[in-house]
């Protein structure tokens, strides 16, 4: 209103005629006359009316911003490891004596451009040097030695899931929680794939534990069905891996299948990882199971789905902790 006011008095209209039709006091039109001379069209617009003075300062939220961010709760004497607004309002009122609301607390995060996230669990044993000299320096020399020899390399791993393993959510009434219907029996699929820097996915599923054995029959699957061409397989530390067993076969094999072992206690650096995940929560956990031999079939159809959509597996190389495979 105060705008179009001045626009049509600057037009030529006369104050008293645009106050009668503006259905103001002509004393109004004047002081907006004067706000348009002093700032123009901006110093007319509305202005958000000022809230109460923050009660932490610059240098206060930039300290709590940096504990939040740099910090683990449990460095800080807090029970828990993950920061919730409580938390937050409590480090708030023992560093600062400022007492703040949950709301407001949120507010104040917001703010500092913190978001609630969900975050990347790791083993406190992993040892970060032998992770980066992994990345740095033993998969570069892995894959060049690979490449010099004609070699595929792959990424091994073995997983179970079971039937009474869920995952996602389901719109439902408010206030009523939805019911999905699944066998109340505790079924159990155990798996072993293996997954290639060329988007390629080879498993099988493992009748029984996944021992010595089952790895050495799956090594031999995978050689087999990749014509003899040499493998090879970067691996955990799992008993099976590293069983003696094992260690003999592969040395048998003259150099058609070769193991690697990760850097323990970090299966980040494992792109298997992400077949799981989307085996178990994306696909089985989302699906209700009805019987054990259901629960196979959907164990096999899950590995299938990833197995002929190369975009899929390709996608599992983009996490951050996995770029060191490709570039």
């Amino acid at each position: 209103m105060r705008i179009r006011a001045v626009k049509r008095v600057i037009a030529g209209e006369h104050v008293d005629d645009v106050a009668r039709a503006m259905g103001v006091d002509r004393s109004n039109v004047y002081k907006w006359l004067k706000k348009y001379d002093e700032g123009g069209l901006d110093g007319l617009r509305a202005k958000k009316a000022a809230g109460p003075s923050p009660k932490l300062d610059h240098t206060q939220v930039a300290q709590l911003r940096a504990l939040i961010v740099e910090c683990d709760p449990r460095q800080l004497q807090f029970e828990f490891a993950l920061w919730t607004r409580d938390l937050v309002a409590g480090l708030i009122e023992r560093r600062f004596g400022v007492v703040l609301s949950l709301s407001a607390t949120g507010r104040l995060l917001r703010a500092m451009g913190l978001s609630p996230q969900r975050p990347l669990w790791r083993a406190y044993q992993a040892n970060p040097t032998a992770v980066e000299r992994w990345k740095t320096e033993e998969f570069p020399r892995i894959r060049a030695e690979a490449d010099k020899a004609g070699a595929l390399v792959f990424f091994a791993d073995e997983a179970a899931v079971r039937s009474d393993y869920h995952g996602g959510t389901t719109w439902g009434e408010v206030g009523h929680t939805p019911v999905v219907a699944t066998t109340g029996a505790r079924h159990r699929v155990n798996m072993i794939s293996a997954v290639s820097p060329q988007h390629k996915l080879h498993f099988r599923l493992v009748d029984g534990i996944v021992d010595a054995d089952a790895f050495i029959a799956y090594c031999q699957a995978l050689i087999d069905d990749y014509n003899g061409r040499p493998i090879y397989l970067i691996v955990d530390g799992h008993p099976s891996h590293r069983a003696k067993k094992t260690r003999q076969w592969v040395a048998d094999q003259q150099g058609r299948l070769k193991l690697f072992f990760l850097p323990a206690y970090s299966p980040q650096l494992n792109p298997d990882e992400w077949v799981w995940k989307n085996v178990k929560h994306d696909r089985i956990g989302r699906a209700g199971i009805t019987s054990a031999e259901d629960l196979r079939r959907k164990a096999m159809a899950a590995l299938e789905r990833i197995a002929r959509t190369p975009s899929l597996i390709k996608g599992f190389f983009g996490d951050p902790d996995l770029r060191y495979i490709t570039c």
